[in-house]
């Protein structure tokens, strides 16, 4: 797992130079718009709502003793749940609106590596690869938000509130890489035979996440190029782990 996280931090290394050497920057204007749009709208919505949970939260303290604590408290907690919620909105956004442009260049990566030419494996539609991205982006939401939430209860408890920051985040890396490698798997595997996929590779899906959120935390830059860098790294590592798995392809 941790081997196969580092791998997965690893490929970014080489992401600029392969873009700028396969010429594929021009695939990346849409969705950089796109990230561009919904980071305004997700968070500059999120940032107006902070205030609003903090006190809903502090509501909950009926006593007057400690009460100014745990009203800072509460807004604490109540700007965390907004930023976390807004990072799992923003990346599922962006990665389902964003698939049927990532999907060419997820395969001229594939192409470069394999020296197989492109469509050699089963052909999609734009409306089919939207609507994966779309299922696959809804699924992922639904599960990382189930999990989510009793994470963010245990910060409410001292100590324990460390290494759910970590698990939290962790979780936040895994499903971002998720969906960054199945821009590679929907050219191989059905539905049901990716999720199989990923979850045997927790570690490169993990380590290209832990980037793509660290990406996130610069203004501005972070957001446009996130999905280029992200999507390249996630593609390398994922055509080398089908190659060393000598897969059968599925038909969709």
């Amino acid at each position: 797992m941790v081997k196969n996280i580092i791998s997965g931090i690893k490929a970014y290394f080489g992401a600029f130079s392969l873009i700028s050497k396969l010429k594929l920057w021009k695939y990346f204007a849409i969705p950089m718009l796109i990230s561009l749009i919904t980071a305004i709208a997700v968070f500059g919505s999120a940032y107006g709502l902070s205030d609003n949970i903090g006190a809903f939260i502090s509501k909950i303290w009926i006593w007057d003793w400690g009460k100014e604590t745990f009203s800072s408290i509460s807004n604490f907690i109540g700007g965390l749940i907004i930023v976390v919620i807004g990072l799992i909105l923003f990346k599922h956004i962006i990665m389902a609106l964003s698939a049927p442009f990532m999907s060419p260049v997820s395969e001229k990566i594939e192409a470069n590596f394999t020296g197989n030419p492109p469509h050699s494996h089963r052909n999609t539609s734009f409306s089919e690869q939207l609507w994966r991205g779309i299922r696959i982006n809804i699924r992922n939401l639904v599960k990382e938000l189930l999990f989510t939430i009793p994470i963010l209860l245990l910060k409410f408890i001292p100590v324990v509130n460390i290494f759910s920051t970590i698990l939290l985040f962790m979780l936040q890396a895994y499903y971002a890489g998720f969906g960054n490698m199945d821009y590679t798997l929907e050219r191989h595997y059905n539905y049901k035979d990716s999720l199989q996929f990923v979850s045997k590779h927790k570690g490169l899906a993990i380590g290209n996440g832990i980037v793509f959120i660290l990406f996130l935390l610069i203004p501005v830059i972070g957001v446009i190029l996130v999905l280029p860098l992200s999507v390249t790294a996630a593609s390398t590592k994922t055509v080398e782990a089908l190659q060393i798995k000598n897969k059968p392809i599925h038909a969709a």
